[in-house]
């Protein structure tokens, strides 16, 4: 080794900057509310300036008055809470449900036989076009609508769920058998926390799908609900109160998204 090498003072050597990040995501703060204030904003110049008519669209600040006059008459909590009773009724049901018959399917040869085909074709059906189906089995009142919403969460969350064990290391599922742990304890120490990542993400999916089938759902014989407020506002080409009330269908869809994410860092913590 030459002398300039081993006589190198301490300043002359730079730190290797590190680079094991894994690529997770940085957080960036304020970045997201920037973007929606910018598109609000340019929303409300277009519709002052005329660029955008007030007939097509309605400036930010008219669905906000909108939104105000549904909050002083009261009539936002009952619409509010009849549309959370039957997304929570149907979401759950559905996830619940979903997840054992996944489980099933990943777990035992016969399920998997007998119930993927049938899941890979009835999937694939648009679950709003059985809404009437729903109404002549279930009645006009909310059986319908929680099963609608039942149905169509119930498909997605089998799929994520036999997928993501079918997903899960066998390395790991062989050592843990050859250590001689029992078939119950290699399914829930190894093979749910595998699976766990597809089947959050799943339930990412399926909440979008809830709401989606909640709207129509309430467009039907509902006298509450968000989606009967939008069906009314439309009707009477109520523009203002109708993107109101799709604002409060998006505000949900990000409660629902913030709740999940919040359970996947509380769940996943041991990825990090």
């Amino acid at each position: 080794m030459s002398d300039t090498a081993t006589h190198l003072s301490p300043d002359a050597v730079k730190p290797v900057r590190f680079r094991g990040g894994g690529f997770k995501p940085v957080p960036l703060g304020l970045l997201s509310p920037l973007v929606f204030a910018l598109v609000i904003g340019l929303w409300e110049i277009g519709s002052q300036t005329g660029i955008i008519g007030q007939l097509v669209l309605p400036a930010p600040t008219e669905a906000f008055e909108a939104f105000r006059q549904l909050v002083t008459s009261g009539l936002l909590w009952k619409h509010l809470g009849a549309s959370l009773q039957r997304l929570a009724i149907g979401w759950t049901s559905g996830t619940l449900l979903g997840i054992t018959v996944g489980m099933m399917i990943a777990l035992f040869s016969l399920a998997r036989a007998s119930l993927q085909p049938l899941v890979s074709a009835i999937f694939p059906i648009p679950k709003i076009a059985l809404l009437p189906l729903f109404i002549i089995w279930f009645g006009i009142d909310e059986g319908s609508k929680n099963a609608t919403i039942l149905f169509g969460t119930f498909f997605p969350t089998v799929i994520a769920t036999y997928s993501g064990v079918d997903n899960v290391d066998r390395t790991l599922i062989r050592m843990g058998q050859s250590f001689g742990l029992s078939w119950w304890s290699i399914v829930r120490k190894i093979i749910l926390p595998g699976a766990l990542p597809a089947i959050l993400s799943g339930f990412r999916i399926s909440a979008s799908i809830a709401i989606i089938l909640l709207v129509a759902a309430e467009m039907i014989g509902a006298e509450f609900g968000v989606g009967a407020y939008v069906l009314l506002a439309g009707s009477l080409m109520a523009t203002d109160q109708l993107i109101a009330g799709v604002a409060l269908l998006s505000v949900m869809g990000l409660i629902v998204a913030w709740l999940i994410g919040k359970a996947e860092r509380y769940f996943l913590r041991w990825r990090s």
